[in-house]
């Protein structure tokens, strides 16, 4: 009989699940377009947080689908395979890391000059093109923890789906609201930046908790 899900496994898995979202809502398209949008619209502080936060649940709804099927693909896999889902995991997670940590090291300073606001539209159609935009590009960082997580279970897996989405709104309103409230003076153009290092770092030590827990 396999072992059951590892509390200390899934709690890790939970909580590294919610600071890899919150860290890759701190990238500028997941709250400047927001800010620029509703600047050019004219909305109120709490018009521009709920369209934030509908399409943080929109970038995570097409992250889920997208997980969904790189899960099931992979249970299939283990099935052919006996033990290798946790492996395959584990690797997955160092790539991702490791990626986001060289190229955040190799990457030179963008310019801290935000796009001037666009022109006007209608209220509905920036509404829809900004949650559009959000759906339409699933968290792709986000998709090895969910198949580090499928070895837990559904409810594992839900319950990360729903570490995700509090981590994607969190993220997203704050650095908006900093933003919307005129806070240019801590310059998060430059800030953001760093996600990239801090974010492949979280992934590595999410692989290294993975990979340890292997029996």
């Amino acid at each position: 009989m396999s072992p059951g899900p590892d509390p200390s496994v899934i709690l890790s898995l939970l909580g590294g699940g919610f600071v890899a979202a919150f860290l890759h809502a701190a990238l500028p398209t997941h709250w400047l377009p927001f800010t620029l949008v509703g600047r050019a619209q004219g909305w109120r502080p709490s018009r521009i947080l709920a369209v934030v936060a509908t399409a943080g649940l929109a970038h995570i709804i097409a992250t889920a689908a997208v997980g969904a099927l790189i899960v099931a693909a992979g249970l299939a896999l283990d099935r052919w395979i006996e033990g290798l889902l946790p492996h395959l995991a584990a690797v997955l997670l160092f790539l991702f890391g490791a990626f986001y940590l060289t190229r955040a090291m190799l990457r030179r300073a963008a310019p801290a000059d935000a796009a001037p606001p666009p022109a006007a539209v209608s209220d509905k159609a920036a509404v829809w093109g900004l949650v559009a935009m959000m759906a339409v590009s699933p968290g792709e960082v986000l998709l090895p923890i969910y198949l580090s997580t499928a070895p837990q279970g559904l409810g594992a897996l839900a319950l990360l789906t729903l570490m995700f989405a509090l981590g994607t709104v969190a993220g997203m309103t704050v650095f908006t609201a900093l933003a919307s409230a005129g806070a240019s003076i801590l310059r998060l153009e430059r800030w953001a930046r760093y996600e990239g290092a801090v974010l492949g770092a979280a992934l590595i030590v999410l692989g290294l908790i993975v990979a340890t827990h292997q029996h």
